[in-house]
């Protein structure tokens, strides 16, 4: 039987939090995205990334938002590529 450290158990828990909630704080945000607080603040002064300061402090994120927001630039692939290749020969002809 594998036992797991405190540390593994702790992690586990947090991203089960994570998961529940709607709403992030900063440091939560930070660690959701995977992204270091430095660079975090960088995208949110310069607007960059859609967040919320209730009383013009304290930095909060909706996590659905931020779900958006990692996905707005997909990257296709190669068979993607190709499919929309072929489609557009198809229907210039």
């Amino acid at each position: 039987m594998e036992t797991k450290s405190i540390e593994q158990r702790i992690e586990e828990l947090e991203s089960l939090v994570y998961a529940s909630k709607n709403v992030l704080s900063f440091e939560e945000a930070s660690k959701f995205l995977n992204l270091s607080k430095s660079y975090l603040y960088k995208l949110t002064s310069a607007g960059l990334i859609p967040h919320y300061k209730p009383q013009g402090k304290m930095i909060y994120f909706e996590k659905s938002i931020l779900e958006e927001w990692l996905r707005q630039n997909p990257v296709k692939t190669q068979a993607q590529i190709a499919q929309e290749a072929q489609k557009y020969l198809f229907n210039r002809k």
